[in-house]
């Protein structure tokens, strides 16, 4: 019995053989890999990828990579040699906080610059947004986000919750279904990223061999270690007009020590979520005297009492 053919409305046409070109990529006269970076400005992408994120060289290496890999075919489809559209799809495990949803925008500037999507834009769903409560309700919410997702990129946050064997009336299986006739027959028009922990993901991928087949490309976020976060602290209040003042930054590295053992550590977030109690803390201090005139520096200095006033500590918040 051949599985029902879903029509996503505002999609692309579908490739007629899984060989087909991209129609978004065109010759643009380039013929060195330099001249395809001029025109695409990717390396800027590249460039801003490294600012905002600390460390994950890995991850960082394997997006250059694939860089790599589309400048190259822009170079062939140039000399009219036939290229296969490449499989783009994507997997990205790793723990909360540790650059996931950074890293998939980035990755869909890149590929917008270089014409292997028509927007670059990102939608970021969850199982919520697709999987419907009732018969006949998950294919329209699932094809609807998906119209809202072609030309870019569809990044669905922790995608094993799509899975659910032990309730035979779940209704995540159909969604998937979707998602892989998409994947195969739109994937010149639509990239997928499914997102969540490593070992969760593995299981999916195992219960699910068709979506296995289409991601191409794994790439594993690692947590981040505490010099890097105390980096990540740093760069995060320079940002937000902030700054350490003398022993707080020893303070908050102190913190960082006792948190990060504990329970839902979420890496770079549960860092900027300390910083905000931090700030919660230095704004009580100055209220407290109200008839005193505030400097710059009262206002953009965190100092170890804010810090230290952590419940981690046996202070009280």
């Amino acid at each position: 019995m051949n599985a029902p053919t879903y029509s996503i409305p505002g999609a692309a046409p579908a490739a007629a053989t899984p060989a087909a070109t991209a129609p978004a990529l065109q010759d643009t006269g380039a013929r060195t890999v330099n001249e395809v970076l001029a025109q695409s400005q990717v390396e800027a992408v590249m460039d801003e990828l490294d600012r905002d994120l600390i460390g994950l060289v890995p991850v960082k290496t394997r997006i250059r990579d694939i860089a790599a890999l589309l400048v190259v075919d822009k170079l062939r489809l140039n000399l009219g040699l036939q290229a296969q559209t490449p499989s783009l799809h994507m997997s990205f495990t790793g723990n909360p906080g540790t650059g996931k949803t950074t890293v998939a925008l980035r990755m869909a500037e890149i590929l917008h610059r270089l014409g292997y999507v028509r927007k670059g834009h990102v939608v970021s769903v969850t199982r919520d947004d697709l999987v419907g409560q009732y018969i006949g309700h998950t294919a329209p919410k699932t094809k609807e986000v998906l119209k809202k997702a072609m030309g870019g990129v569809l990044f669905i946050d922790e995608a094993y919750y799509l899975y659910r064997p032990e309730n035979e009336r779940d209704y995540g299986q159909e969604a998937i279904e979707i998602l892989l006739q998409v994947m195969e027959n739109q994937r010149d028009d639509l990239v997928v990223i499914l997102a969540g922990y490593k070992d969760r993901m593995d299981t999916f991928f195992k219960s699910n061999p068709g979506l296995s087949s289409r991601v191409a490309h794994h790439l594993d976020f690692p947590d981040y270690g505490q010099g890097e976060l105390l980096d990540i602290a740093d760069r995060m209040l320079g940002t937000m007009n902030y700054r350490f003042g003398e022993g707080a930054r020893e303070a908050f590295e102190s913190y960082l020590q006792r948190r990060i053992p504990l329970p839902h550590f979420a890496n770079a977030r549960s860092v900027r979520n300390a910083l905000d109690r931090a700030r919660l803390r230095q704004a009580s201090r100055l209220f407290v005297d109200r008839d005193r005139e505030l400097s710059r520096d009262d206002l953009t200095t965190l100092m170890p009492a804010d810090i230290l006033a952590s419940r981690l500590f046996g202070a009280g918040t």
